[in-house]
């Protein structure tokens, strides 16, 4: 026979879909459990981590917000620890800082000390500051008293996903950038994949899609009763004139009735300092630009009635996050409540980056996993923040579900 040889599609035993930290945790701990397994990763842009995990604090949290021995609590525990082993096994810069939740109100003196309650539940240590012990701890920052919380630390989780990249190319698992995924179907025997114009079978699916996590699940042909609805969490990058302005990351106390952490001082590991973010509603799943907007984003988002609940029950909160948004001034005020030397000419640098927040169709807000399953796919359809910091028991959480074969819409707590 003459003519060119039809390629034949590539055959793994496992395929995952999503190069940022969780789709990277998650093969990692698929390669463990299952050595020598083929494995393949797609990425559908051309380098790892480049949204959420590429634009998010880097901070490593804690774990004081969340309910004592709630699924949350226990993994950011967890990986906490494991990403600072991560990261003194492949020399990679970490700085364990500490955090300062400073109140500034009495109702946030009673919010703190809920929070210090809450830390000694979840074995946490910190340390309650008083309004002098603030000022000498931190002399820019204004304050009724604080909470210190010395374990929360700080590193870029782009060289993190690098490394990891690295232990998976090492471990003979294949990644593929550049790889848009068109078309998953699935039959009794095996799962075949349609990106970068080749397909892919393989006997498992997971999908770490984040930001397009709702689209591969309705790709795939699942039913699914969300959607992801983005936020943009914008923030400004101080001079290099203000390196020094805090030795902590200052956060104010949070409204437990909200679902962001509120605008606050980060130092990053490069040794500049960010403050922020605000949230507002993103206008494009993927634009990190002020003005992005995208028509086929916004369509899928006004078409679901869950996105009009959530405005009808937070258009209060989402009228002063606007007002941050489109006043330096107002966003200015908001810093100033607890870091008085704030100028307008500080906030210089802007930035910004997209959270995924799922949506159900009543309006509720997703604030746990949220997994779509069938007997050989697993569709992660929302991992709470903060899943970089979780990322690597979370990776093995995914894995022995995927293993296990839910086959099931599930939320976990």
């Amino acid at each position: 026979m003459s003519g060119s040889r039809v390629a034949q599609p590539s055959s793994f035993e496992y395929c995952v879909i999503g190069g940022g930290i969780v789709g990277l945790a998650t093969a990692m701990a698929l390669s463990k459990r299952d050595p020598g397994a083929r494995i393949v990763l797609l990425e559908k842009e051309g380098e790892l981590a480049v949204h959420q995990t590429g634009h998010n604090s880097g901070v490593i949290h804690s774990g004081i917000y969340y309910q004592p021995d709630s699924l949350k609590s226990r993994l950011c525990r967890e990986g906490a620890e494991a990403t600072k082993a991560f990261c003194r096994a492949h020399n990679i810069g970490f700085d364990t800082c500490g955090k300062l939740l400073v109140a500034t109100n009495d109702v946030e003196l009673e919010r703190m000390d809920g929070l210090q309650q809450r830390a000694r539940q979840n074995g946490i240590s910190s340390h309650h500051l008083t309004r002098d012990q603030l000022r000498a701890a931190e002399p820019a920052i204004s304050g009724m008293e604080a909470l210190l919380v010395p374990s929360t630390g700080i590193v870029d989780y782009r060289s993190v996903c690098i490394a990891m990249a690295q232990d998976l190319s090492a471990a003979g698992v294949e990644i593929r950038r550049g790889a848009t995924v068109t078309a998953i179907h699935e039959d009794d025997t095996r799962i075949a994949v349609v990106a970068g114009g080749e397909t892919v079978n393989a006997q498992r699916l997971v999908a770490c899609a984040g930001l397009q996590s709702d689209r591969l699940a309705r790709l795939a042909g699942l039913e699914i009763t969300h959607r992801i609805v983005p936020f943009r969490g914008e923030y400004y990058v101080l001079p290099p004139s203000r390196a020094a302005l805090v030795r902590h990351l200052i956060y104010p106390v949070p409204d437990p009735d909200l679902p962001f952490l509120g605008i606050h001082l980060t130092r990053m590991i490069d040794g500049s300092i960010t403050v922020g973010p605000n949230a507002v509603l993103g206008l494009a799943r993927e634009g990190y630009a002020k003005a992005s907007f995208d028509m086929a984003d916004i369509a899928d988002m006004t078409s679901f009635p869950g996105f009009w609940r959530v405005l009808a029950a937070n258009w209060r909160s989402g009228l002063r996050e606007l007002k941050s948004s489109l006043s330096k001034g107002g966003y200015l005020e908001e810093c100033r409540k607890y870091c008085p030397q704030l100028a307008l000419a500080d906030l210089a640098a802007p930035a910004a980056g997209i959270r995924a927040q799922a949506v159900l169709k009543d309006g509720t807000l997703v604030h746990d996993f949220l997994f779509v399953a069938t007997e050989r796919m697993l569709h992660v359809c929302n991992a709470p923040s903060p899943a970089a910091t979780s990322a690597i028991p979370i990776g093995t959480m995914i894995a022995e579900r995927l293993l296990s074969g839910a086959g099931t819409t599930q939320t976990v707590h």
